[in-house]
């Protein structure tokens, strides 16, 4: 009976021992577990990397073009030159936006992916304000002057600019801001614009009367005038100062 406490003492240490054993293997497998899993999402992370940026998985396929109206998609495309084959995450989308931005109908154009394998390209187009007769010839010109577009005739839902030889390009943006600041009410009476120089423009309205405009500064002030002037008889108006206007 004497040798139950010495036994008993080294039974509680052999249990203490396997406790603190089974703690220290715990312990080392949760952080082991910690690292296989950060491995686990590494490697993953990089297959995806691989994947989306180096392999054929995702590789340009095909182009999607949006908002053209007097441009095929065709015709788009062939400029746009996106590399087929490539993968989608690597194609150099503000590249393909300038080339296709070169285009001359073209006034803005956003490019973006569309995953899994597409390109897609927006198109915004040019729009027509008037048409400008140069030498006998019709041309279509947007808000800016830009003439994009030509024609066999006049049309004649369109305002006409007329301009005199020896006016710079330029001006053209002039005649152009002009017939964009004019309401709806003026529009319809215009029967062409002249465009003599920057400084010097003048409306032919379709019965015969004139708008001596001036520059296309406050052109939407000049608008405001002009609509309450023409309940006057006259056969000239004169709205080059807005705030001074004449009749005669």
């Amino acid at each position: 009976m004497r040798d139950l406490p010495g036994r008993t003492r080294a039974g509680e240490t052999e249990l203490s021992r396997r406790k603190f054993a089974r703690r220290q293997w715990a312990t080392r497998w949760l952080r082991l577990r910690v690292v296989v899993v950060a491995a686990g999402v590494l490697i993953a992370m990089l297959a995806a990397l691989w994947a989306v940026f180096f392999s054929s998985l995702f590789a340009v396929d095909g182009v999607k073009v949006e908002g053209t109206r007097m441009l095929s998609t065709e015709q788009v495309e062939r400029v746009a030159a996106v590399p087929h084959g490539e993968p989608l995450a690597r194609a150099d989308l503000d590249a393909i936006r300038e080339r296709v931005e070169s285009l001359t109908p073209v006034l803005a154009a956003d490019v973006s992916r569309k995953w899994p394998d597409r390109v897609l390209v927006r198109v915004q187009e040019r729009i027509v304000v008037a048409v400008v007769e140069v030498n006998g010839k019709f041309r279509g010109i947007d808000k800016e002057g830009v003439g994009f577009r030509g024609y066999s005739s006049r049309p004649k839902s369109l305002p006409l600019i007329k301009i005199d030889k020896g006016t710079p390009d330029e001006a053209k943006a002039e005649g152009a801001a002009v017939i964009a600041a004019l309401p709806e009410s003026i529009a319809r009476k215009v029967e062409h614009l002249e465009l003599h120089s920057v400084d010097q423009i003048d409306l032919q309205l379709r019965d015969g009367r004139t708008v001596a405009w001036g520059s296309a500064d406050k052109s939407r002030d000049k608008a405001k005038v002009l609509e309450v002037l023409l309940q006057r008889e006259a056969r000239e108006y004169d709205v080059t100062v807005p705030g001074q206007p004449t009749t005669r």
